[in-house]
């Protein structure tokens, strides 16, 4: 299903707001014994008002609910799962420029980009609804006297917690597989832009059964009880790798599966036969500097071979003057907002570090001067020249629009330079020989490679990542086998 991203009528901010800030689970809003706490707007410091903070006690009653739905869940027929995903897919689509403006407010995002995360995240649970009648077993031939039957069952109640920097895409994308494999599922939005998900579950309410899909908002309370839950068999995050880790430590208490979609510090490599426009193109797309770099998949390590770094570093420097900081919710903006003033301190801090350490100082650096923006968390697009593999902003992830720049001359050298970081999330290859990029491809340790290209995600394509960078995959069929055990049947005739 292809989707216009800017087509629909004009959303007004005050329109699209949730009318909810509570807790959904079994089929009703519920007031939080958590508490609540203000959310804000990054582009302006302000409050866009309060939304609920689930804590342990919030976190048993909506499990209760959830399992309570999931023994008639799991008996529905798998096409009928699939034919009620279609309907909350189809829900996204319908309203996804309103869900985009939230997005833009709540997370710092231009709204243009949001409009596309909203049907890329529809696309995802219609992807699985087509896919609920897949989770099939196998007979295994044993003679005449033995069946032997494998079949695929649900795992019960599953949680899963998303970050805030594509928070509804996040939040819709991880329904299709769970709920298609006959589980019922808790979503945890980021405490940081969570009203997206409120929205959301407003408009899809009374779609599937009551407790089958269910919300809390919260901070680490809410995420650790989830995490540590025995009635929760298996648990999903996407945030930090402190983040995850912590998740997989909760989680091996219940010997409970967990699926980790972490940090990067992503490398890109230009080798000298590549298309330099190409190569410029792809280095500045795959920064994603129009949400202030603020994606794990961003190839925020760029190595440029010796013979054509002056050519490639100049021509980023001149890309990247279109990216300038402005008002998320406005549709021509193309760079956004850092997502809090403690995200931003830190980043601006990397910057510091990155001229102490002698890395050279190319664009940006420091927020803008533009009055407009004064009272939000902006950063200009940042560019570093001259950066060597013993420098922090080299092997640290900042999460941030900041570029390190490399020049590499001996491809051994430069692969171990790649690998040196602790993270393996993505990678991208820049060449015109066939031999360059399956030779990088195989050597560079990253989960998902891109040549001569860099940022898009393909529905039905195993995303996930290397070392520290994550656990499981995910986007894919084998998302779907997930969140499904395996169940052997013997029977003697």
């Amino acid at each position: 299903m292809t989707r216009n991203a800017v087509t629909g009528p004009d959303v007004k901010l005050a329109d699209a707001l949730p009318k909810h800030r509570s807790l959904y689970y079994g089929g009703s809003w519920h007031e939080p014994i958590g508490g609540y706490q203000d959310t804000i707007n990054p582009a302006s410091g302000e409050s866009l008002g309060r939304s609920a903070q689930a804590n342990a006690d919030d976190v048993n009653a909506a499990v209760r609910a959830a399992h309570k739905a999931f023994a008639d869940w799991r008996q529905v027929k798998p096409r009928a799962r699939g034919v009620l995903l279609k309907r909350l897919a189809e829900t996204l689509h319908l309203h996804a420029k309103e869900l985009a403006l939230l997005d833009a407010a709540n997370c710092g995002n231009p709204v243009a980009a949001m409009v596309k995360d909203v049907h890329d995240g529809a696309e995802y649970i219609d992807y699985f609804a087509g896919l609920a009648s897949e989770l099939k077993g196998d007979i295994t031939p044993m003679g005449d006297e033995l069946l032997n039957l494998t079949f695929r069952e649900p795992l019960g109640v599953c949680a899963r917690i998303v970050a805030y920097n594509h928070p509804l895409m996040f939040a819709a994308m991880k329904i299709g597989a769970p709920l298609a494999a006959g589980n019922t599922l808790i979503i945890k939005p980021s405490p940081q832009a969570p009203l997206s998900a409120y929205r959301m579950m407003e408009l899809m309410e009374g779609i599937v059964p009551p407790g089958v899909l269910n919300l809390l908002s919260g901070g680490r309370e809410c995420g650790e009880a989830l995490s540590a839950h025995p009635q929760i068999p298996m648990v999903t995050l996407v945030g930090s790798v402190e983040s995850g880790r912590a998740c997989a430590k909760a989680a091996a208490t219940r010997l409970k599966r967990v699926s980790l979609e972490l940090g990067g510090k992503n490398a890109m490599v230009i080798y000298p036969d590549a298309d330099i426009a190409r190569a410029v193109a792809v280095a500045v797309r795959g920064m994603n500097f129009a949400w202030c770099g603020q994606s794990c998949g961003s190839t925020s390590r760029l190595f440029i071979h010796e013979s054509v770094y002056d050519k490639v570093l100049a021509g980023v420097l001149t890309a990247i003057k279109q990216f300038k900081p402005g008002d998320p919710t406005d549709p021509a903006t193309t760079m956004g907002a850092v997502i809090s003033k403690a995200q931003l301190e830190k980043i601006l801090r990397y910057v510091e570090i990155g001229k102490t350490e002698g890395a050279k100082l190319l664009a940006g650096g420091s927020v803008p001067q533009d009055p407009r923006l004064a009272n939000g968390f902006f950063i200009e697009p940042t560019v570093f020249g001259s950066v060597t593999m013993d420098m922090r902003i080299a092997k640290e992830e900042i999460f941030g629009p900041v570029l390190s720049v490399l020049s590499w001359r001996n491809e051994e050298e430069m692969f171990a330079q790649v690998n040196c970081v602790e993270y393996g999330l993505t990678a991208s290859i820049c060449t015109t020989s066939l031999a360059n990029a399956h030779r990088a491809a195989r050597r560079i340790e990253a989960g998902y490679v891109w040549v001569n290209n860099a940022g898009p995600h393909y529905v039905g394509v195993p995303f996930g990542g290397y070392k520290q960078s994550g656990v499981g995959r995910e986007e894919s069929i084998e998302e779907l086998f997930a969140f499904s055990q395996a169940k052997n049947v013997n029977i003697t005739l």
